[in-house]
């Protein structure tokens, strides 16, 4: 038989993940794919504490904040659009409110502290090495907020200040953690605003990056989804309507790649079953108040607790308000 595709064969890991281990995953939107899919199976996961970051260097700095527990003032953010912003963070913690835009970041800063602390399973993915530097301060940015483009100049980051920013902060988290392994991931995304040529330049950058930190240490280990995407799924079909970002059903695939590398035989069974569940309460029938919706509802909360009660580090919380507000309801 003819073959029309270049499959990428399984990775093989020493390690791998369960719905126990603290999972922390930072980054690009790729970053936010892997870690929607983690939390909608109820793995216990905390997902962009400083909303998504598209660079190494600001990924690092993150971890370097969530780790001292930085406290952010509002000395700390600036006024733009009509908006109050921190440098440091995605637009989602941006607000009219100067109060409620700090108090939303330390919340989050807090309670990432509390995880990182704990999280033995670290996810992290780079969408580009190109960065901007604010000129007024010289430091890098992880997000430019709208400001006019010249306040910043554009830089490229090498391989030597990638490994330089990111090395001692995964030594102090492997040294506070043994148990931590880091996954390293770039992003099948394109950032075609640089241009085609320089986001391959980038992504070269980025890769070559990666390789050099998983040579060093033992603990870190890279993922190939910018591969997949490229090599494996090379079709616009695989991609969405802007022909940048990949499509749903390419998500999945990566993520079933994903689930064959690092999900043992019983980790399956219970995204399975905590599949079923989800599935179910998400389904609208056309007769809710019918006695058989009815029904189906109560065999819901019936299966939510025999699952809670094998596995009592699950949470449903979430789909019993659900399946009880269809209920009173009816």
């Amino acid at each position: 038989m003819l073959k029309f595709r270049t499959k990428i064969p399984n990775s093989s890991f020493s390690f791998d993940f369960d719905h126990r281990q603290p999972i922390l995953c930072m980054g690009s939107c790729f970053a936010e794919h892997i870690g929607s899919k983690l939390t909608s199976f109820k793995f216990t996961s905390l997902l962009n504490p400083f909303g998504i970051l598209y660079n190494p260097y600001s990924i690092a700095n993150g971890l370097e904040q969530l780790s001292s527990n930085r406290i952010f003032s509002e000395e700390d953010l600036f006024e733009a659009n009509g908006q109050w912003h921190s440098f440091d963070h995605h637009g989602h913690f941006s607000d009219q409110e100067k109060t409620k835009a700090i108090q939303n970041i330390n919340l989050k800063i807090e309670e990432g502290f509390h995880f990182l602390k704990k999280t033995n399973r670290l996810i992290l993915t780079f969408g580009t090495s190109n960065v901007f530097v604010y000129k007024k301060t010289q430091e890098i940015v992880a997000n430019c907020h709208k400001v006019p483009n010249h306040e910043f100049e554009r830089k490229a980051l090498s391989i030597e200040s990638i490994l330089e920013k990111l090395n001692p902060i995964f030594d102090q988290l492997k040294n506070q953690n043994p148990d931590l392994e880091i996954l390293l991931t770039v992003s099948p995304i394109r950032h075609i605003r640089d241009g085609l040529i320089e986001n391959q330049r980038s992504k070269s950058r980025l890769l070559l990056a990666c390789e050099q930190l998983s040579k060093k240490a033992n603990f870190i280990h890279y993922f190939p989804s910018y591969e997949i995407m490229m090599d494996d799924l090379r079709d616009y079909r695989f991609y969405k309507e802007d022909m940048i970002h990949p499509s749903d059903l390419a998500i999945n695939y990566i993520w079933d790649y994903f689930d064959q590398c690092f999900f043992s035989a019983e980790t399956r069974d219970l995204n399975l079953k905590i599949s079923k569940i989800i599935n179910a309460v998400q389904h609208r029938p056309f007769h809710p108040e019918s006695e058989e919706h009815q029904s189906f509802l109560y065999k819901q909360l019936k299966a939510i607790e025999e699952i809670e009660y094998e596995f009592n580090y699950l949470n449903f919380e979430k789909e019993v308000e659900i399946v009880n507000k269809q209920i009173s309801s009816s």
